[in-house]
């Protein structure tokens, strides 16, 4: 244990809260160099037994936002171990991530502190912590931090989900409390049946984003889950979160939030991400399709989520 030392005294500026994760100071977060990602799997489109998904890319007029890798690789696909992320260019943020989730074979891994550039990328290509110093926005996983940690390279995979390329600002009790509330209940439903998830996650990117330090904040942001059940249905379910009142006033952190379950043909749609290979697996796209109408549903409680 460290002996007090009373020359330090007390400032403002040097306390922090306790449970909660302090970003580097902007300009020493470090580098993973690329050649420490050779081995690294991906995500997996055979990973549900019986239902081949191809990693989701955006196409027609968002394609060309795909940020192709720099060094290490050709393409647009960064491979972590077992997920996968598409850049956007324009944005420096996730345009997609896609993580495959394995019920069972299941490991605790500590949480880290330190997160990374991409070195297959540039820094200029992802927004470091200059994003999030001194404001209560949160890096937010894309790819949850305890999905792919599973298999034998469960602790490679839980570092990986600390690189910006996985992160988009997101508010304390978005990041903290919803969207952890929607995927605590996919993962539950994992481990109870041992089942394997397809998990895509992103930011739903607008014209009217949040300005903020030179970055565009996304107002809301999507999630897909594809799953067979275990009477072997194929289901796809889509969902929406808003942050739009909490960004309202950044220094405003316990504001509502709103969460849907909307249909997997609207992410499509206002995304460009071709999801094409789930639609007729989703009953909230079928029903849309037959009767000309959106389909949304408020999810105030998660019993109220369908597959």
């Amino acid at each position: 244990m460290s002996a007090a030392n009373l020359s330090r005294k007390a400032t403002f500026d040097t306390m922090t809260c306790l449970g909660t994760e302090t970003p580097e100071r902007p300009g020493s977060e470090p580098t993973t160099m690329p050649v420490k990602f050779e081995d690294r799997n991906g995500y997996e489109s055979g990973f549900l037994h019986g239902w081949d998904i191809p990693l989701p890319l955006a196409v027609g007029a968002n394609a060309s936002d795909m940020l192709p890798l720099r060094r290490g690789g050709t393409g647009v696909e960064l491979k972590y171990q077992n997920f996968s992320v598409i850049m956007s260019a324009s944005r420096r943020l996730p345009m997609l991530t896609a993580v495959n989730l394995l019920g069972l074979d299941r490991e605790q891994v500590d949480r880290i502190d330190t997160w990374y550039f991409d070195g297959r990328l540039d820094k200029s290509d992802q927004w470091g912590d200059e994003l999030y110093h001194g404001n209560s926005l949160d890096r937010g996983h894309m790819v949850r931090r305890e999905d792919p940690v599973w298999g034998p390279l469960a602790k490679q995979a839980n570092a990986d989900t600390f690189h910006f390329t996985n992160s988009c600002p997101q508010m304390a009790s978005v990041n903290q409390k919803t969207w952890v509330g929607l995927e605590n209940h996919i993962l539950k439903m994992a481990k109870a049946d041992g089942m394997r998830v397809n998990v895509y996650t992103g930011p739903f990117f607008s014209d009217a984003d949040v300005d903020y330090r030179g970055a565009k904040i996304p107002l809301a942001f999507w999630k897909v889950v594809a799953i067979v059940t275990e009477e072997g249905r194929p289901s796809a379910t889509a969902y929406k979160i808003s942050q739009q009142q909490e960004l309202s006033e950044l220094e405003y952190i316990f504001a509502g939030y709103l969460t849907y379950q909307i249909s997997v043909k609207e992410v499509m749609d206002q995304t460009g991400i071709n999801f094409s290979a789930l639609l007729d697996y989703d009953g909230f796209t079928q029903r849309a399709v037959m009767t000309g109408e959106r389909t949304i549903e408020l999810i105030n409680n998660l019993d109220r989520v369908k597959i």
